[in-house]
């Protein structure tokens, strides 16, 4: 393509988008409405996704230990759930230990602690963990039946039933994301017929002329794109300034919450984004020009 060509083009779709700037801008907006809808959801799956897959590999057994056991029995015990098969780390945790970090993540709130006075009503416990994610429930279970074991409790069904809300709102945003880009090709559709049918008689006068086919529907291809690219930048520019703030905000209150890193995570969120506006926008363009363009 020639740069006196090129620069036509550009040309065309700069006094295009002035020429209709109403419905250019609907379009731009439509489109980073859609985009930033899809960024979100996109952004919520991808963390909801890892926050899982760390939960499932971090599940460990709680065991619960009556509160007449003496040491020599605690020790047995502990033994037992050793040669289980596939468990890999079996920890004591003392009452008074269970304290100390029942004080530490309750914070600022540990003061609810002194109405128990000198009491602990927590018990001793072990924590075990498995080499593999599936062997919890029949570990669990295993120990469960053990004599002085109170019950064996495991976040499996927490686990579960994340996966089950991520699934969900995998299938709510695509179906919001369709009706979307619906609503967004239409409104570019409609742009670029707004656009061909104010310029009908400088197409007929370009064909009457000798021009090509693909000369005369580069500009309008160009335009779509060129609505789409700006609805994405805006889309992608308040997504990461929502993210950051977000991000800023759990790490502040929740530190060791399993948020993805912005870097580079939302240099690819943005990528995806804009090559998604300039995507619909072309489509919107070429829908609109075989219906209504006659070259």
């Amino acid at each position: 393509m020639k740069f006196r060509t090129s620069e036509y083009f550009i040309r065309e779709v700069g006094l295009s988008i002035r020429r209709n700037n109403w419905m250019s801008f609907a379009s731009i907006g439509t489109v980073a409405v859609s985009l930033f809808v899809l960024g979100m959801f996109l952004i919520l799956v991808l963390n909801m996704n890892r926050m899982a897959s760390m939960l499932e590999s971090q599940v460990q057994i709680s065991v619960y230990l009556q509160d007449d056991m003496k040491k020599s029995d605690i020790s047995g015990l502990e033994d037992d759930i050793r040669k289980l098969q596939g468990i890999d780390t079996v920890k004591f945790v003392s009452r008074e230990e269970a304290m100390d970090r029942l004080r530490e993540r309750l914070g600022d709130q540990r003061y609810l602690l002194d109405a128990l006075g000198d009491q602990n009503p927590l018990p001793n416990s072990f924590e075990v963990t498995v080499m593999q994610p599936d062997l919890v429930k029949t570990a669990a279970e295993a120990i469960e039946n053990f004599s002085g074991v109170e019950s064996a409790k495991y976040g499996q069904d927490v686990v579960q039933h994340l996966f089950d809300i991520t699934r969900l709102i995998r299938i709510f945003g695509l179906i919001l994301m369709v009706l979307l880009a619906g609503a967004t090709l239409f409104i570019i559709s409609n742009t670029i017929r707004l656009t061909v049918f104010a310029r009908r008689k400088e197409i007929a006068i370009m064909k009457y002329v000798g021009a090509t086919d693909w000369f005369i529907r580069w500009p309008f291809l160009l335009e779509g794109v060129v609505l789409g690219f700006f609805g994405g930048v805006i889309a992608a520019v308040v997504l990461r300034s929502i993210y950051g703030a977000m991000a800023a905000k759990i790490y502040s209150t929740l530190a060791f919450f399993p948020l993805i890193p912005e870097y580079p995570f939302l240099n690819y969120i943005s990528l995806v984004i804009l090559l998604s506006g300039m995507i619909i926008g072309a489509l919107g363009s070429t829908i609109s020009l075989k219906r209504f363009l006659k070259v």
